[in-house]
């Protein structure tokens, strides 16, 4: 299938001199008025939020920066209307911030003062399942979880999962390149598209809604904005992969007397599992111990005091026949000495149980109160050594510090909480400099799956080479000269 390019109506937009992409987040000079005006004559006020009438909760993502009121919230139907509103904001010169779930950590959907916040929140449905290549057309704003749903209702599976699966946009999903619980087996997000519908900074719209797993027709287009956080164009459909549903979900939380017993029992998982093993997290003492004993709700399916805590899931076909192979895996850990204890689920909800324990974290904010919370990427034999030194760092800097380390480690990531108990404000550039530039002793990268945004923009350079930065300015330059769209993100 080939690229379908509508190009704008219009005069062609010249770029102003010294533009650069990193545009000012001051109010623009252009005239707010005459925008509004545009965007109510050709949208309608349905689409158009104003003054008064502009929501809340589009003032901020889920990060902690300060909430911005926009100049007004657009909330087209259709690429047609977000085409109609990135052109109008090149015509009077106003930024845009494209809004998905407002999930995001990083400040990346924070809208710009006197800009425009683009929600695709009314563009959501499946259009399709495809059955004979298994895929799934779908629109932006669709909540992952009713992609998941669709799938399932199909006979199919999605694999991308994370925790706000109820609330975050499958846009956003893509345009951040989510990560989630199961990479280790299905990848990153980026990996589950094949196609996508995308609307560029002045108005054009790039139709390439490909279904084939096979097509080297020229550049693979779409990875420019899979995981481009809505700087070079916003995502309004995609065509997504779906695979089998699984007949059976085997899982085990085991404890470990060392880091190096957790790293043969992942090595073991790859080879003994094989394509079965879909998931491999590692919660750390600290981790555990707070989440067992100070949470409420969740209780340690296996004693504490050990080294690391390991929660395997493995999907199969067949019940039958995959459950006791995962049994047999198991006990053959054991026996080798790897496993200090370990509980087996026998049942799905032991299953989700077991998921609870490492889910637990979302309940730091009521646990722990304010802190910093950090999505890191190491490499996996180091990630031990890495928590040592990055714990000693915190405690040299910031006395009394507490910092629990968990994650997805067998595709790399690891995630860490961290605050000074008591301390109002909290020390957060103290905590960041630490857990950063530890980050790039060990040759690890700032952002494992969460993206960049504001928050990380600051550390980028840690992890990327001067030449690398260079070249992400130079592809924002070519496809956004005015350097409206998401301005002042992701790029330092």
């Amino acid at each position: 299938m080939s690229p379908d390019i509508l190009a704008p109506t219009g005069l062609p937009i010249e770029a102003p001199a010294g533009a650069s992409p990193d545009a000012p987040s001051a109010p623009p000079s252009a005239d707010a008025d005459a925008l509004l005006a545009a965007l109510l004559a050709e949208l309608g006020p349905r689409t158009v939020l104003a003054g008064a009438e502009v929501p809340a909760r589009n003032g901020k993502d889920w990060s902690t920066l300060d909430p911005v009121r926009p100049l007004a919230v657009v909330r087209p139907t259709t690429a047609e209307e977000v085409a109609a509103t990135l052109r109008l904001c090149a015509r009077f010169g106003v930024p845009v911030v494209p809004q998905g779930g407002l999930t995001g950590l990083c400040g990346g959907a924070l809208p710009v003062a006197g800009g425009i916040a683009l929600s695709l929140e009314r563009m959501t449905g499946v259009e399709e399942i495809d059955p004979a290549v298994a895929t799934m057309t779908v629109r932006a704003g669709t909540p992952l979880q009713t992609v998941q749903k669709a799938a399932e209702e199909a006979g199919f599976f999605m694999p991308l999962d994370l925790g706000a699966r109820g609330s975050c946009a499958i846009g956003g999903n893509l345009s951040t390149n989510a990560g989630g619980n199961r990479v280790i087996r299905y990848g990153m997000a980026r990996e589950m598209v094949l196609g996508l519908e995308v609307v560029l900074p002045d108005g054009t719209i790039v139709r390439n809604l490909n279904k084939m797993l096979k097509n080297n027709a020229g550049y693979d287009l779409k990875q420019l904005f899979l995981g481009s956080e809505g700087t070079l164009g916003i995502i309004t459909r995609a065509v997504l992969r779906l695979f089998p549903r699984p007949g059976c979900t085997m899982a085990a939380l085991c404890a470990l007397p060392s880091y190096g017993d957790t790293l043969r029992l992942l090595g073991a998982a790859r080879r003994g599992l094989g394509p079965l093993l879909s998931a491999f997290e590692v919660m750390w003492p600290d981790y555990w111990q707070v989440v067992t004993t100070r949470v409420p709700g969740v209780r340690g399916p296996v004693a504490g005091g050990h080294a690391s805590y390991v929660l395997v899931e493995a999907q199969g076909m067949e019940e039958a026949v995959d459950a006791p192979r995962f049994q047999a895996w198991l006990e053959r850990q054991a026996e080798e000495g790897i496993l200090a204890d370990a509980a087996v689920s026998r049942s799905l909800a032991d299953v989700q149980a077991f998921w609870g324990v490492r889910d637990a974290c979302a309940e730091f904010p009521q646990v722990l109160g304010p802190h910093e919370a950090f999505d890191i990427g190491l490499p996996v034999a180091a990630m031990d050594d890495y928590v040592t030194a990055c714990k000693a760092g915190l405690e040299a800097r910031l006395p009394g510090a507490v910092a629990l380390f968990y994650g997805h480690i067998g595709d790399g990531n690891m995630h860490i909480v961290a605050c000074l108990p008591g301390a109002s404000p909290q020390p957060k550039l103290a905590i960041q400099e630490v857990v950063y530039e530890t980050v790039r002793r060990f040759g690890g990268t700032v952002s494992a799956e969460h993206g960049i945004g504001l928050t990380k923009k600051p550390w980028l350079g840690h992890v990327r080479s001067e030449a690398e930065i260079a070249l992400m300015r130079t592809i924002k330059a070519a496809l956004d000269p005015q350097a409206l769209l998401n301005p002042g993100k992701v790029i330092p």
